[in-house]
């Protein structure tokens, strides 16, 4: 087993091709092992496996820089830089991280969860560096998709002249969680080079040294490669482009490394490696997309809970200018069935949520009825697209919010803990919190109805609590009482509220709020209890701040706040993140003691 004696980079380093390849299979399988264990992004990492070693092999960790994008690519990092016994520990509480961590390792260079940032990350590095009169490279890995995010193009385009001993690696494998379609990853597929890009170039210098000769076979060998090589982009923005190589093939990309690492002494580097996403298990290669992301053993969990696609199919049935966007993720969105009965009425724009919310907009300027669906945590990249390209405008957009709430193992970049604090405060912002699947077409048809603005958000996991019908002008009491009011948003916030309520000494009354803005004042104002409110939000500037302020100015009752305080929650378990949050019933009825002053002595 050479896995047993890599406990440092420096290992790596004294390994023949053999006995690289021989490390990358069992790398593999302790990959494999951890996500039949855990669960855990498995796609990804099996097809930038063979990469992640021959970068090791090639350059100095951690004194090089390697930023990984979209982080979630990292497992065979993580394993190489002195954590492979700790590895079956990831994604759970205590463990490792899913992603790139700076808090755990000083291997990870940046705390990296969403797509797109690394080559600004990269080049401010190397800005930094270079004042400082350091001496290090700087890699970034961009793959699945994550290039054509609008960050990273900004970055490319800022200046046409860039620092030396930057390197920016493409892991092109054709997707980004589901295949690309967009037009530029459709230019960059086609381009290519023969082997050897740099090697001719030492060939005539040694024959002819620095003379005119060179210089003339120089001009000659870089005017075809202009004319020949459809990625001549990059050199227009300061990069020296060499591609495409077979990043899966461990001796062929260890040699491109080292001759990129020559000349990334004099230029920065576009290297770009064609990769197969899923390598090694046949199921996640011919189904990269359902495996990018696998529950405990091997259960492909990419797939929502709750179909939006075939509710959408049923309302585009009878009104066929409903359409929806996806930013690369038709199957965790549920969208895969829409695409099956109505191709036409999707557009998968990559990872490009702030596009998809301003495309989103122009639907709706022309007479459309667009869904944008995505996550919580990815929404909040689409900020200001929503504030003025949606909300200033008043169009009739609706943001159907996937993963709202805790996410358990993916962590503290992909919590959907704030969307509700941010789409709260924009005037015309209708926000909606469905508490299962049933409640998905009427919150839909009801948002349709308005022609404004409206989010709709909601959990991956389905409670089935199947609550008794609702009106979407008011709140709705699920349990009546006299001494207590819990006003709940969302499933599991409900569920709690109900189980609480039962245990409680005192008559609680629990409402569930389904429509967060605008307020039901009607029911505050009649409210004669003390209230406590949960949501699984940050507590500022959320339901609770809301119906805090309004009882302040209309309606003085004690008010007690169940949510998240000011703080980013690690990974773990939902359970386990609930219960560290407070959302207990033994949590509540320890804050109800306090807000009713009945605290036993």
């Amino acid at each position: 087993m050479i896995l047993e004696k890599i406990n440092a980079p420096a290992d790596v380093k004294k390994l023949n091709y053999k006995e690289l390849s021989l490390l990358s299979d069992e790398i593999r399988e302790k990959i494999v092992s951890a996500m039949n264990g855990n669960g855990g992004h498995l796609s990804s990492n099996l097809g930038i496996l063979e990469t992640t070693v021959s970068l090791y092999k090639t350059f100095d960790f951690p004194k090089d820089k390697l930023i990984f994008d979209v982080g979630h690519q990292c497992y065979a990092h993580k394993i190489l830089s002195g954590r492979k016994d700790r590895f079956d520990s990831i994604r759970t509480g205590g463990g490792l991280s899913g992603f790139p961590d700076s808090g755990e390792s000083e291997y990870d260079t940046f705390t990296t969860g969403h797509a797109g940032n690394s080559i600004a990350l990269g080049l401010g590095l190397c800005t930094a560096r270079d004042k400082n009169k350091e001496d290090y490279y700087v890699i970034t890995v961009v793959g699945d998709g994550a290039l054509v995010n609008g960050l990273n193009l900004e970055a490319v385009n800022a200046s046409i002249s860039k620092p030396k001993k930057f390197i920016v690696i493409l892991n092109d494998n054709g997707m980004s969680i589901s295949r690309n379609k967009n037009g530029f990853y459709n230019f960059i597929s086609k381009a290519t080079i023969k082997k050897g890009y740099v090697k001719p170039k030492h060939a005539i210098k040694k024959v002819f040294g620095e003379s005119f000769i060179t210089a003339f076979f120089r001009g000659i060998r870089n005017f075809f490669k202009r004319i020949l090589n459809k990625a001549g982009y990059f050199e227009r923005f300061g990069f020296k482009y060499v591609g495409v190589v077979d990043g899966n093939d461990i001796k062929e990309t260890t040699k491109v490394l080292e001759r990129v690492k020559r000349v990334a002494e004099d230029k920065a580097v576009f290297l770009h490696l064609k990769t197969t996403k899923g390598k090694g298990v046949k199921d996640a290669e011919e189904r990269a997309d359902l495996y990018h992301s696998v529950g405990k053993n091997m259960k492909c969990s990419a797939v929502a809970d709750i179909s939006l696609g075939g509710v959408l199919n049923e309302l585009i049935e009878k009104d066929d200018k409903i359409v929806a966007i996806t930013a690369g993720m038709k199957d965790g969105t549920g969208l895969s069935a829409l695409e099956k009965v109505h191709p036409n009425h999707l557009f998968d724009v990559g990872i490009a949520e702030e596009y998809a919310t301003t495309f989103a907009a122009g639907l709706a300027k022309g007479g459309l009825k667009p869904v944008v669906a995505v996550y919580s945590t990815f929404l909040q990249r689409a900020y200001d697209e929503i504030m003025q390209d949606v909300c200033l405008q008043n169009l009739p957009v609706v943001f159907c919010v996937d993963r709202a709430g805790f996410v358990g193992e993916d962590g503290k970049t992909h919590q959907g803990l704030f969307d509700l604090s941010y789409t709260t405060h924009m005037p015309g912002m209708t926000v909606i919190a469905i508490t299962d699947k049933t409640e998905l077409k009427p919150a839909l048809e009801y948002a349709f109805s308005l022609g404004t603005p409206v989010c709709i958000r909601y959990s991956k996991t389905d409670l089935n609590l199947s609550l008794p019908e609702f009106s979407f002008d008011s709140w709705q009491t699920v349990k009546d009482g006299s001494d207590l009011t819990v006003i709940a948003v969302g499933g599991a916030a409900t569920r709690l509220a109900l189980d609480f309520a039962g245990a409680y000494k005192k008559s609680v009354k629990v409402i569930c709020a389904r429509v967060v803005k605008p307020l039901d004042e009607k029911t505050l104002s009649v409210i004669s209890t003390p209230v406590i409110t949960i949501e699984e939000n940050v507590l500022s500037g959320g339901f609770g701040a809301a119906v805090s302020a309004y009882l302040a100015a209309n309606n003085p009752h004690p008010v007690s706040f169940i949510g998240v305080k000011d703080k980013f929650v690690a990974h773990g378990s939902v359970k386990e993140q609930l219960e560290e949050n407070g959302f207990t019933v033994d949590n509540l009825v320890s804050v109800a003691d306090g807000l009713l002053g009945t605290i036993d002595k």
